[in-house]
């Protein structure tokens, strides 16, 4: 996915190898020690794990987490025997249940899509492969998106739309949407992108007509941004003193929480400014390292996703 001003990403056709943005940027930033123990709250298809795991020692260990059945295929090929590495299938928001209070020197999360989540007709998640309408992480469980398009209302929809997708048109769009599942179910991608595409008036230079109505869709089903804001209050807690972490946004809706959580973190509580004594629970958590970090010019033109990537990174202070 490439990026608009506003950092609502783009999604285009990709191929070749599917290396995580920001990758060597991320393992740097956890500052990884060889008898560390780490988390790959995103495991994907193990790209960063596996760069973790690279600089692990014998004493080194990490914890991987997805929900994704095809991340655990990805992790079972890539883990093999190692007793460093273990997998979990679960929500990274399910991190606190898995991973023990400070325990860990560093938590890593890689948030949106994956490329071969994108790039398999099967998952549902792109405009571009004729699939299924399905769009969940796991599958196995929730609703898919042509179950909530069969059954939402249109103000429901032209909600989703509109709040997670940023899009001037949602009401056009939920409209036509309601309209043509009255001739039968929108059951695949293909079909609901015809849909958007024929209600939007115009067309933005670079831009498919439906990419922010399957953004929506994605985040709403998945429940992406409440996700990340359960998560990062349970990541801090399982990071040692000195521990980092690292957090790889895709657009504006998930940077605004990380970036809000991150600075709130590193700053007393208000009410207790300027007095002498400030108890613990009302001392700063965090403290923020360097600025934010964009992919170069180089990476985004070997990954056009890199374009709207950022990483923010924070640092556990002592209890």
């Amino acid at each position: 996915m490439t990026g608009a001003p506003n950092g609502v990403p783009i999604e285009e056709p990709r191929g070749g190898e599917h290396a995580p943005v920001l990758r060597n940027a991320a393992i740097d930033a956890l500052a990884i020690r060889a008898d560390g123990s780490y988390v790959d709250a995103t495991f994907g298809r193990g790209g960063h794990a596996g760069e973790i795991l690279g600089r692990l020692g014998e004493e080194g260990k990490l914890t991987a987490i997805d929900r994704d059945p095809e991340a655990e295929t990805a992790a079972a090929l890539l883990f093999q025997a190692d007793s460093r590495a273990r997998f979990v299938r679960a929500r990274f928001s399910e991190l606190g249940r898995h991973v023990e209070s400070a325990s860990a020197d560093g938590v890593l999360f890689d948030l949106g899509v994956s490329s071969p989540q994108l790039d398999d007709a099967r998952r549902g998640f792109s405009f571009l492969r004729d699939g299924p309408l399905d769009m969940r992480m796991d599958p196995d469980t929730g609703e898919s998106a042509a179950d909530f398009l069969a059954r939402a209302n249109e103000r429901e929809i032209a909600g989703v739309i509109a709040r997670l997708g940023e899009e001037r048109h949602a009401k056009r769009i939920a409209r036509a949407i309601v309209a043509a599942r009255a001739s039968g179910r929108i059951a695949t991608t293909g079909r609901l992108a015809g849909i958007v595409a024929a209600a939007v008036p115009g067309r933005e230079p670079g831009r498919h007509p439906a990419t922010r109505t399957f953004q929506a869709l994605r985040i709403h089903l998945n429940d992406e941004l409440g996700e990340i804001e359960r998560a990062l209050p349970q990541a801090v807690v399982a990071l040692k003193p000195r521990g980092r972490l690292v957090v790889i946004s895709f657009h504006s809706l998930e940077d605004r929480i990380v970036k809000r959580f991150m600075r709130s973190g590193s700053r007393e509580d208000p009410a207790w400014a300027g007095l002498p004594q400030i108890p613990a629970a009302a001392r700063p958590r965090l403290k923020l390292v360097g600025r934010a970090t964009f992919a170069d010019e180089a990476e985004v033109a070997r990954n056009p996703r890199a374009r709207s990537a950022v990483m923010r990174v924070a640092e556990r202070l002592d209890a």
